[in-house]
């Protein structure tokens, strides 16, 4: 009997998350689950990757109102949403004049408590058999699908963001399976929650190899990535936000300059940090060496033509973009960060360097003055095993 999967997300634009549910939707065998998607906002590069044999369910107008800034919100006339986010800023407030949380993810938890009631049922009419909120917060799913089972999932280092505890408990605690991308996301959230650590499942995220190929076949990107004798192509791709450290790489590449080695760093992302990233370009004088390339739909090109690919994150869950570079057999670079050993074995498929700037610049100098090392760690990471261990879970949850 062929089960009924309901899958939602915010959006899909570029990013870990979002690539990680198109690696999921894409992998499905089809001919034993029957998959509806719900995007709460119809938006980003990568809703043309939604395969055919997916049920992209239609837009429900409240919940693309969600993340819209608030003067549209009201200016639409959605009124009871507008007083719902208006009265979640105020309690966040409170919150943050009480607790001064180090950053601002806790606002997440205090949006959907308030703006979960006021949104409709979705597809109230159909009981699904595994129903999946991809990307918490997780009210929504918990409270507007009918399902005989719910799974949530847990993409980052829970020890590295502000959480309200009182607040996410009674959500998590309601669902029937949490899987987390990888075995430090798992352990990080098992320190912040102990009552659900027997609960939780690893889920490693699904990275097609041969979609990945074939798309880095796609163009030339020599124009914006040129060859040049004796200089290295760096690349890290990801949102411009604090997790990812790219405000640092301006200072780490002047140090690999300084060391004597040529580099060229280019970046493709987007996101709030942007002008502070610009800032410190601006601040080392490296305005010819470190690129920012923008936000790109299809990064794999520029993936391709680079000749190591660098993740210096502070932290993260399961880097989908070192997967990616390893699929395409690059050699890469990654910051010694809390989660990052579940795509990279150091020395073996990767090389791992302190995420301190002088440490870092140091690690890539010797990993790029040293080509055998640079040959031994290209490869891929190990792809066949977490696409099965992955569907076989899933398929196990829907039964």
């Amino acid at each position: 009997m062929i089960s009924r999967l309901f899958l939602a997300i915010h959006y899909l634009e570029l990013g870990g998350a979002e690539r990680s549910l198109i690696g999921l939707i894409r992998a499905l065998d089809y001919s034993k689950v029957k998959v509806d998607l719900f995007v709460y906002s119809h938006r980003g590069e990568l809703m043309k990757e939604i395969p055919q044999k997916v049920n992209l369910l239609p837009e429900i107008p409240e919940y693309a109102q969600i993340e819209r800034p608030l003067k549209d919100v009201l200016k639409d006339g959605y009124l009871r949403l507008f007083l719902a986010r208006m009265k979640a800023k105020w309690q966040f407030a409170r919150y943050r004049k009480k607790n001064h949380p180090k950053d601002g993810s806790a606002i997440f938890a205090f949006v959907t408590k308030n703006v979960t009631p006021v949104l409709p049922a979705i597809n109230p009419d159909k009981e699904y058999d595994l129903a999946v909120s991809f990307l918490a917060p997780h009210d929504i799913v918990l409270e507007k699908v009918r399902a005989r089972k719910k799974a949530c999932w847990i993409h980052t280092d829970y020890t590295k963001i502000d959480v309200n505890e009182p607040l996410e408990l009674p959500i998590w605690s309601q669902y029937d399976h949490i899987a987390a991308v990888s075995e430090g996301v798992a352990e990080a959230f098992g320190k912040r929650f102990p009552s659900l650590r027997e609960r939780v499942k690893i889920v490693p995220n699904i990275v097609d190899s041969q979609y990945i190929q074939e798309q880095s076949r796609a163009f030339n990107v020599d124009a914006e990535m040129p060859r040049e004798d004796g200089v290295t192509r760096l690349l890290s791709v990801g949102r411009f936000t604090e997790a990812k450290n790219f405000d640092n790489v301006p200072d780490i590449c002047r140090r690999i300059l300084d060391a004597g080695v040529s580099i060229r760093w280019y970046i493709i992302g987007y996101g709030g940090d942007d002008a502070l990233i610009r800032q410190r370009i601006t601040e080392a004088g490296m305005e010819k060496h470190v690129i920012l390339l923008g936000k790109k739909d299809n990064p794999y090109p520029y993936m391709q033509a680079c000749d190591l690919y660098v993740q210096p994150s502070r932290y993260e869950g399961c880097p989908v973009t070192i997967q990616e570079a390893q699929a395409l057999g690059k050699p890469v670079v990654a910051t010694d960060f809390q989660t990052v050993k579940s795509a990279v074995q150091d020395r073996v498929n990767g090389v791992l360097v302190p995420l301190e700037n002088e440490g870092c610049a140091l690690g890539i100098v010797r990993v790029i003055q040293d080509p055998e090392l640079q040959k031994r760690i290209s490869g891929s990471h190990n792809e066949d095993l977490n696409k099965n261990k992955s569907l076989t879970t899933i398929y196990e949850w829907t039964e």
